[in-house]
């Protein structure tokens, strides 16, 4: 039987209508989109075109929209464009303690320059609390950063509230949507959010290619120099193959969405219910909230069987799941959203997430879900 990948909040596959549309860009349509001859003019002209799709897409004006490499430039360029422009001094950010390194990682760099960062709590379902960010904005608060999903445990933001409320302060309002993309809707021209982070490899696109929405009143001071592309926001010359691929990622998943959303529900759904005959409902715990969250994620625990020995046995297994962030899974550290949620250490030392898409089937996922049962039992009973 062909190997299992239940992986996909860490990457999907090509879809093959996406593969299809880059491939000109690699051959006949070459042309640097700065170039100013009938190469490049073609090139230009197909990179609007990307854009302008895009940008209907996602309910917001072309300009709007700076392609990058993907959702961590994407954070950094909103994070460091925003802080490091002229804010009349304001020193001060507000994020989440469980968000993506991509995050975190920009804002521990800001406070070694001397910026201050306040880290909101979750609770024990991963989920902030609106009183929890309005008590951490301060006069010199220069911009709110959070994640709309989780990518861990899926928990979903009350990004709207947090929004209207960053509108009422005057705050610019960041918001991490890689996860979001193609899984819940998402109107731009309806959502209080000022900057937006996106990926094209969490929706059967191209790894390498992201998006960065900035709303027209949005203040954006360039982190990448050296040529004046993307409106002089990202200097070098874009990726006008992954762009390709982007673009038709979204033409192509976002009117798949609802479908999506209802066939992972069964898969997650279906899971969870093999585990509970398999194990018993006692054997393991679901991370996350219960009913804040995206269908594809599903993070379980298994007490008494650490996260290492158990992804270690799936792989043997032909059965692809993962720890948590891919960015840091490699180094199977014990999760810091789980550590964020202050889940027991027998919780947080035995958690694997199990993330769903379109290339799965029901038969798939019993598979796995009786070989992960199987798993358990052997391992219990050493």
């Amino acid at each position: 039987m062909e190997p299992i990948y239940l992986d996909h909040a860490a990457t999907t596959p090509v879809h093959p209508d996406v593969w299809e549309a880059m491939l000109p860009f690699f051959t006949a349509n070459y042309g640097n989109p700065s170039s100013t001859h009938s190469f490049g003019r073609a090139a230009r002209t197909a990179l609007n075109r990307f854009r302008d799709g895009m940008a209907k897409s996602l309910g917001c004006m072309p300009s709007e929209l700076i392609f990058t490499s993907g959702g961590t430039e994407s954070n950094n360029m909103a994070i460091f464009g925003v802080m490091q422009g002229e804010q009349a001094g304001k020193k001060h950010i507000v994020t989440t303690t469980i968000e993506h390194h991509a995050v975190l990682h920009p804002c521990e760099h800001l406070e070694s320059l001397g910026f201050e960062v306040t880290y909101v709590p979750v609770g024990s379902d991963g989920l902030i609390q609106l009183e929890d960010v309005e008590a951490s904005i301060r006069p010199d608060t220069a911009l709110i950063s959070m994640m709309y999903v989780n990518n861990e445990v899926g928990t979903i933001q009350p990004i709207e509230q947090v929004g209207l409320l960053a509108r009422t302060h005057g705050i610019p309002f960041h918001v991490d949507a890689v996860q979001a993309l193609g899984k819940i809707p998402l109107n731009l021209a309806e959502l209080p959010i000022d900057l937006m982070s996106l990926s094209a490899h969490k929706i059967y696109g191209p790894k390498g290619a992201g998006a960065l929405y900035v709303s027209k009143h949005t203040k954006l001071l360039p982190h990448v120099f050296g040529g004046s592309q993307e409106r002089k926001r990202r200097a070098g010359t874009e990726n006008v193959p992954a762009i390709a691929g982007f673009a038709k990622a979204v033409e192509t998943i976002l009117p798949l969405q609802e479908r999506n959303y209802t066939q992972a529900s069964e898969l997650r759904e279906h899971m969870i219910s093999i585990l509970e005959q398999q194990l018993g409902c006692d054997a393991f715990t679901i991370n996350g909230h219960k009913e804040q969250h995206v269908p594809h994620i599903l993070n379980i625990s298994f007490p008494g069987i650490s996260t290492e020995t158990l992804l270690m046995n799936l792989d043997l297994s032909e059965v692809a799941a993962a720890s948590g962030s891919a960015c840091t899974s490699g180094s199977l550290e014990v999760s810091h959203v789980l550590q964020a949620m202050k889940l027991p250490e027998n919780v947080t030392h035995s958690a694997v997430r199990f993330s769903f898409g379109m290339g799965n089937s029901k038969e798939q996922i019993e598979t796995a879900a009786h070989k992960v049962a199987t798993i358990i039992h052997r391992l219990r009973n050493k």
